[in-house]
């Protein structure tokens, strides 16, 4: 199922026949098997690649390393990436990849090894520019600079280390959009200055980790977190700054609650900031938050959303929220191919521009139309792609 509903988007702007053929099925789609030998024997892993719309630019998106990936959750995470990258205004088309194999099975040296075969395998992507990757579940920094080593292009990846190219500010530009979306949200939806608002955020990866920390830093009460294992929960609020080495929640010993009860907490705002489909029909007719801002990749289903539209509860969509990563990508691939040197103060303030601009075009079309802040992003979305298109002569 795609990511957007083109028919019902296709109430308040025009798409077109031609515009929905092409944006219903990616332009490209790449399989490759990778195989090498190591230590504990041969190591096979299915990876894949597809670009879902390139007319405004390079497919951009990062690279997933789980057991579970596949075909069907690549595609629809490029398409994300096509809308994510339209709103936010910046000259890149959507992209993914994906490869199917747990990360923690893999020592470094045959982490290197896999990384450099994907490479390998898929070298003509990447070397001619037609799809930048980037970190995503499973994959880190030094995953891309094995990816540069191999193309010798600097602008070929991005969420380097920033030594050798990266960008400062780009480990923590995802989370600190989020947290900017969140301030925004907060005195828009609920009337109310950051200061004092309580939060509760599902997932204390990379996201979720710097998303509480800037929110704590600038007044928020984080009075609950939650990783894989446990969730942590302090009523006054959790030392988050202190927290900030921790990698595993329940060796913090910080008092700890059941991990599904933090979805249903009642607090001011609730950000889910691991994995898709956590807010279906279920959690979305039980969950207490005033305010929802999707850190995470599809967090909430179809059926969930509709339930959430239903109690009056508003959600922030993922293509807006958490689209500093790829804002802060652009940055650095720009960097790359000019030579120029950015410093963190300069990505932290385009992150917020642009997050800001596009959160007031949301705005404007949700009070003009009177729709959803979902869906009032994906009509702006899908009609700066079909706008591309018709520049590009595609249709």
């Amino acid at each position: 199922m795609s990511v957007v509903d083109l028919n019902l988007v296709s109430r308040y702007i025009e798409v077109g026949r031609e515009a929905e053929r092409l944006l219903r099925k990616s332009d490209q789609e790449a399989y490759a098997n990778l195989n090498l030998k190591w230590d504990r024997g041969l190591l096979q892993a299915d990876a894949y690649i597809v670009l879902h719309c390139s007319v405004r630019g390079p497919a951009k998106g990062g690279i997933r390393m789980r057991e579970d990936v596949s075909l069907k959750e690549t595609r629809r995470l490029a398409e994300l990436m096509t809308y994510k990258c339209a709103l936010a205004k910046i000259p890149f088309g959507g992209g993914k990849s994906g490869i199917r194999i747990n990360p923690k099975v893999l020592s470094p040296e045959a982490r290197r090894a896999l990384i450099s075969e994907y490479v390998h395998m898929f070298a003509p992507y990447l070397q001619n520019g037609s799809y930048v990757p980037a970190p995503d579940m499973g994959t880190t920094p030094a995953d891309m600079a094995t990816i540069y080593g191999c193309t010798h292009i600097p602008e070929s990846v991005t969420g380097k280390p920033p030594r050798i190219g990266g960008l400062p500010g780009r480990e923590e530009a995802t989370g600190y959009g989020v947290a900017c979306t969140t301030r925004l949200a907060v005195r828009h939806v609920l009337g109310k200055d950051l200061r004092g608002v309580t939060v509760a955020v599902q997932g204390f990866g990379n996201v979720g980790k710097w998303t509480a920390r800037f929110l704590a830093e600038w007044g928020a009460k984080v009075i609950a977190v939650s990783d894989v294992g446990t969730a942590l929960y302090m009523d006054e609020g959790l030392p988050i700054t202190e927290m900030s080495g921790i990698s595993v929640l329940s060796e913090s010993g910080l008092p700890e609650i059941p991990r599904d009860e933090l979805l249903l907490l009642p607090v001011d705002v609730l950000i889910p900031a691991a994995i898709g489909g956590v807010i279906d029909e279920e959690i979305a007719s039980k969950l207490q938050a005033r305010l929802i801002i999707e850190a995470a990749n599809d967090p909430t289903t179809a059926a969930g959303d509709a339930v959430l539209n239903e109690r009056g509860i508003s959600v922030i969509p993922d293509i807006l929220a958490n689209s500093g990563g790829v804002i802060a990508s652009y940055i650095e691939w720009r960097q790359a191919k000019s030579g120029s040197l950015t410093d963190k103060s300069e990505t932290y303030d385009v992150i917020d521009k642009q997050i800001s601009r596009a959160y007031a075009d949301v705005i404007d079309v949700v009070r003009q139309k009177g729709v959803s802040h979902r869906l009032a992003a994906q009509i702006l979305a899908v009609d700066e792609v079909v706008q591309s298109m018709r520049d590009r002569g595609w249709i």
